[in-house]
């Protein structure tokens, strides 16, 4: 019986020394939804008052976790948004990031920021205050959903805990990816937003 196509191709490269190895590749960065998604999105969150702060502490919210041997989750982001990525071991000591917020040029990590993209505080006082703090910790080293960023430390700081009816990238061009983003993280965690955010949030969507 003749052989299949298929089949010669692989002996000839099996003779040949076999079958070359896909070079690994880095995790690709999380995907928000599209627009007409993210519109329905934001219209199933809930709308409530901003809860109080009392109780709050970044160390309820435990970050970064180890990712790797001798490399944690900011390790992670700052290899996936970077090019030109330079490890010691495995933890990044060089490279080029482009701060979509501010598009400042950063060519070194500690000029560089791994921002949440809805705020450690924000999310207390939306709902994360009746988490556990092992659900809290799931939340602050998200990198299923677009919740972790590499942006210029000096924006992140600007930003600070402020929804985005406080605060906006000065990148006017980001507001469309940073309503998405916003809304994605708040739909999966089931987060609320005040009236003035999601107000906020529906006109950076018309940008879009």
């Amino acid at each position: 019986m003749a052989r299949s196509g298929s089949a010669a191709v692989l002996l000839g490269l099996l003779a040949l020394g076999g079958v070359a190895c896909a070079p690994v590749e880095s995790p690709p960065a999380p995907e928000s939804s599209g627009p007409a998604d993210t519109q329905a999105q934001l219209g199933q969150l809930t709308v409530a008052s901003a809860g109080s702060m009392r109780g709050y502490s970044r160390e309820r919210f435990p970050h970064w976790r180890k990712a790797g041997k001798n490399c944690d989750v900011r390790d992670t982001v700052l290899q996936r948004d970077g090019t030109g990525i330079k490890l010691s071991g495995c933890n990044v000591v060089g490279g080029r990031w482009s701060s979509r917020y501010d598009n400042r040029a950063l060519s070194d990590p500690s000029d560089v920021d791994i921002d949440h993209m809805v705020p450690l505080a924000n999310a207390w006082r939306s709902g994360a205050d009746e988490w556990d703090d092992d659900r809290r910790s799931d939340f602050a080293n998200d990198l299923d959903r677009p919740q972790l960023v590499a942006v210029s430390a000096s924006s992140n700081r600007a930003k600070g805990d402020q929804d985005p009816s406080q605060w906006k990238p000065p990148n006017r061009d980001d507001w469309c990816q940073y309503a998405e983003d916003w809304i994605a993280v708040k739909h999966f965690w089931r987060l609320s937003v005040t009236s003035a955010e999601k107000a906020a949030l529906d006109d950076m969507l018309g940008s879009c």
